[in-house]
């Protein structure tokens, strides 16, 4: 067992991750910088609720927000929101800011721009990142793949 669930469930999946402790970061940019990778290979793993014990991750690059419009539109639903922090933790196990689709039972949708790059995850621990293969990431856990994201 490693330092951390999400590589684990990344070995599992074949994923052959690159580990990375990347410190205490404050930002997108310097978390990018850290991995060596731009700041759209940073994904950020959102979790969003449908209902009140219905959440789906969404990935998001990091130089992009979450399109609600779009959101809601691939979803077929006129209401969506962000837990609290207590109930992301609740719904993951994870605190914000570590939260990672690898190992995770729920739905996950990942914005399109993903594909064909090297990305960076969260693996459930505070300052370590794994990056890996979006493409292998999407062979591995097909989550739902659509433009879900605006630029930021």
């Amino acid at each position: 067992m490693s330092e951390a669930p999400g590589i684990d469930a990344a070995q599992a999946l074949g994923l052959d991750p690159r580990v990375i402790h990347h410190g205490h970061v404050t930002s997108v940019e310097q978390a990018a910088a850290s991995a060596g990778v731009q700041p759209c290979d940073v994904v950020k793993t959102l979790v969003v609720r449908r209902s009140e014990d219905d959440h789906v991750l969404v990935l998001v690059p990091g130089d992009r927000s979450l399109s609600w419009p779009k959101l809601r539109a691939l979803l077929g639903t006129s209401r969506l929101s962000m837990p609290d922090a207590d109930t992301a933790r609740a719904v993951t196990g994870y605190e914000r800011g570590t939260i990672t689709p690898l190992g995770l039972d729920l739905p996950v949708i990942a914005d399109e721009r993903i594909r064909g790059r090297e990305i960076t995850l969260g693996t459930g621990v505070r300052n370590v990142a794994v990056a890996l293969s979006a493409d292998a990431f999407i062979a591995a856990v097909s989550p739902t793949v659509a433009d879900v994201t605006d630029s930021a």
